[in-house]
């Protein structure tokens, strides 16, 4: 009886832990970029009282054994990087990236971090940086006399300056792409680092290689569905309410036992 304790326990554990994760996709649903997250669970080990196909005489076995199981616990959270809906903002720093590939952006610390998030800004020299002032890597700086701005499906950054009617080209934004995306490790500010799970980072021209192009003027909104996020959600407090119920069902039959008398 003191079984049934424990493995309602590990349930009601894993699905706060499953709530958590489903507040957080709802908390972002308007998040630029943002990829949901999803928590897996996997049982426990088994205890086994009696062995399948084992012997119950000498011609016939155990067709089935017995077995009793522990619970469950968390096995991963896994990023499930799935296209979000594009939204179209006509502005000309605005970008979307139509299949694989990551921005790259450069952290203060020298390090580079990768993103999905397109909204992208100019800072006080020209430069294109994210919300956050991080640069956009490869780094390009925008001319102070810039009347357009024009980037092209495969990455080119082309101006018009003023006095002039052609437009130049003055640099190529690059992308990045994973051969296990969901491995990168989350770190807060649409922003993604590279880990062993992922796999070494591929880098390459926008629509080549496997990487997606980019659309100018378009934002990749948040791949969240919240009708199906609230399902999950219901579906998660029901199962930590049922595993709750086993816990109450378990303590009244210790009470039962300890109530017997002789």
């Amino acid at each position: 009886m003191l079984r049934s304790l424990w493995s309602a326990a590990s349930g009601m554990q894993a699905q706060a832990l499953n709530i958590d994760v489903l507040s957080n996709n709802l908390a972002n649903v308007n998040t630029t970029g943002f990829k949901r997250s999803r928590a897996d669970f996997q049982d426990l080990l088994y205890e086994t009282l009696r062995l399948a196909g084992s012997s119950s005489s000498e011609s016939t076995q155990v067709p089935t054994g017995i077995q009793l199981g522990h619970g469950t616990r968390p096995a991963a959270v896994q990023k499930i990087q799935t296209q979000g809906d594009y939204k179209h903002t006509e502005n000309e720093l605005d970008m979307a990236i139509e299949g694989d590939g990551f921005f790259q952006i450069l952290k203060p610390d020298g390090e580079t971090a990768y993103s999905r998030a397109g909204s992208f800004k100019i800072d006080s020299e020209g430069r294109i940086v994210t919300s956050d002032g991080y640069l956009l890597q490869p780094e390009i700086t925008i001319p102070s006399d810039t009347t357009q701005i024009a980037i092209g499906t495969d990455g080119t950054v082309s101006v018009v300056q003023a006095g002039q009617a052609a437009p130049s080209e003055i640099g190529t934004i690059q992308l990045a792409r994973f051969i296990n995306p969901a491995g990168l490790n989350a770190i807060g500010r649409n922003l993604y680092l590279e880990t062993s799970a992922s796999g070494g980072v591929i880098t390459g021209v926008a629509g080549e290689e496997g990487l997606g192009t980019i659309s100018q003027g378009f934002l990749e909104m948040s791949n969240v569905s919240v009708v199906e996020e609230m399902v999950n959600l219901i579906t998660a407090q029901r199962a930590y309410e049922i595993n709750s119920k086993s816990i109450q069902a378990a303590d009244e039959m210790l009470q039962m036992a300890n109530n017997i008398k002789r």
